[in-house]
C-alpha cells in the first residue's frame, strides 16, 4: 500500500530542487550540498525567494531521507557527498506528474496555462489537454488509502483572474491560495470550499480554453523576458 509522506516547507523546497536539477542539468546530478544550497536560494522559478545556509538545507535533507524521498548517492572517485531524489518511487508518479508537482512545490498554486509553460522547461507537455490528463491523475485519490486525497487539488479563480488554479497537498500550508472572495485557503480545505476537485464553477468551456491559452502566452513572454535579462547580465525585471 502506498503511504504518502507529509512534508515540511523546507523539505518541499529541497525535494523540488533535486527533481528540477535532475531534469534540467542531468550532467550535474546527483547534487552536492553546496549545489543544493545554491538551488534553494536561486531567484528565478522560486516562491518565496530565500537565503538558506548549509545547516538548514541539511536538516531538510535529513527529514527527506527519513521519509524515503532522498538517498545519498555513492559516486566512484568522489570525495563529496551527493544526493538524489526518489520522488517517482515514493510518490508513485511518472515523469509528467513529477515535474508538475515539482512546479507546485517550488512556485505555489498556478493555472493550467502557467503550469504547462513552467513545467515544460523540465519535460515536454504537448498540450493543455495532455496536462489536464496529468492533473486529473494527480488529483485522483490514492489507491488503498480510504479517504486520502491525491497529490494535487483544484481551487477556484483567485481575485482578479478567471482561471482556476492547482495546488499540491504534500504540504498544505506551503503556499496560501486566495479564493475568489479574497479568503486565503490552503489545500487542506480546498474540497470543502470548492465542492471537490474537478468543479468548473459554471464557466463556459470555450471561454475557459481561451483564458488558459492567454495564461500560457503570458507565462511564455515572462519566461522569455527573464531569459533575455539573464543573457544581458541584468537582474530579472519581474522579480
Amino acid at each position: 500500500m502506498l503511504t504518502l509522506p507529509v512534508l515540511k516547507p523546507d523539505e518541499c523546497r529541497v525535494l523540488g530542487v533535486l527533481v528540477e536539477k535532475a531534469m534540467t542539468t542531468p550532467q550535474q546530478y546527483p547534487l552536492t550540498l553546496n549545489a543544493l544550497v545554491s538551488g534553494c536560494n536561486q531567484k528565478n522559478n522560486r516562491l518565496p525567494v530565500v537565503t538558506w545556509d548549509e545547516d538548514r538545507v541539511m536538516d531538510a535533507l535529513d527529514g527527506l531521507r527519513q521519509k524515503g524521498l532522498v538517498r545519498e548517492a555513492m559516486m566512484s572517485g568522489s570525495r563529496v557527498a551527493k544526493f538524489r531524489h526518489l520522488g517517482r518511487e515514493v510518490l508513485g508518479v511518472e515523469t509528467p506528474g513529477l515535474v508538475v508537482l515539482t512546479e507546485l512545490l517550488l512556485r505555489g498554486p498556478q493555472s493550467i496555462g502557467e503550469l504547462r509553460q513552467n513545467a515544460s522547461r523540465m519535460h515536454p507537455i504537448e498540450s493543455l489537454e495532455a496536462l489536464k490528463g496529468v492533473l486529473d491523475g494527480l488529483m485522483s485519490p490514492v489507491e488503498g488509502e480510504a479517504g486520502r486525497p491525491g497529490l494535487v487539488q483544484e481551487f477556484g479563480p483567485p481575485p482578479g483572474s478567471r482561471a482556476r488554479v492547482y495546488a499540491q497537498v504534500l504540504c498544505p500550508s506551503l503556499h496560501a491560495v486566495q479564493s475568489g472572495g479574497g479568503r486565503a485557503e490552503h489545500a487542506s480545505d480546498a474540497q470543502a470550499a470548492e465542492g471537490g476537485p474537478g468543479a468548473m464553477g459554471g464557466l463556459d468551456p470555450a471561454a475557459m480554453e481561451r483564458m488558459e491559452a492567454l495564461e500560457a502566452e503570458v507565462a511564455r513572454l515572462r519566461a522569455g523576458l527573464s531569459r533575455l535579462a539573464s543573457r544581458l547580465g541584468e537582474p530579472d525585471p519581474l522579480e
